[in-house]
């Protein structure tokens, strides 16, 4: 099977949806890194979202924060390398026609990339938005981790329903 049209469609999606997701996210983590002090904290809707300025050493929720920081940078790199290899893999074998899938992956490609340059810069990701509902508080988070959760959202919501199509 050659590259034809098709392919450079294909591939054209995925490097506008990845390179989209990583300049959101970039540009918003050096806005808030050149505006605001670290555990500075905004409010922009009362006792709902506020812009709050933290670094995560760790994985989602602060997950292995408190290891050794060059376990940290193998630990975190080799995932990255190999989630990286996967979804490449995921977004070749899926159908050119088939733009929900191709732009799940790349949404979710593009945050990795996003969140794997802080660790590489910092060996920590700049984390900032910081949600909380009746009295309940969810972890600050950024744009890549947006756009990782969600592109698997809809990865998942479209394979559930791909799979069912098909036994139908």
């Amino acid at each position: 099977m050659g590259i034809g049209l098709g392919h450079k469609r294909h591939l054209g999606l995925m490097l506008l949806i990845v390179s989209s997701v990583i300049v959101l996210d970039q540009i918003s983590k050096w806005s808030i890194t050149s505006t605001m002090r670290l555990h500075e904290s905004i409010s922009v809707i009362h006792d709902l979202f506020n812009i709050t300025y933290i670094r995560n050493s760790g994985a989602a929720f602060g997950i292995l924060a408190g290891s050794h920081a060059g376990f940290r940078l193998v630990f975190f790199g080799l995932t990255s390398v190999l989630a990286l290899a996967l979804l490449g893999t995921i977004y070749v074998r899926l159908s050119p026609a088939d733009w929900v899938g191709q732009v799940s992956v790349s949404a979710i490609f593009g945050g990795a990339v996003g969140n794997l340059i802080d660790r590489i810069r910092s060996g920590e990701v700049i984390d900032f938005l910081d949600f909380s509902l009746l009295g309940h508080h969810w972890p600050a988070f950024n744009v890549a981790d947006a756009a990782i959760t969600v592109g698997v959202a809809f990865l998942i919501m479209h394979f559930f329903r791909h799979k069912s199509e098909h036994q139908r």
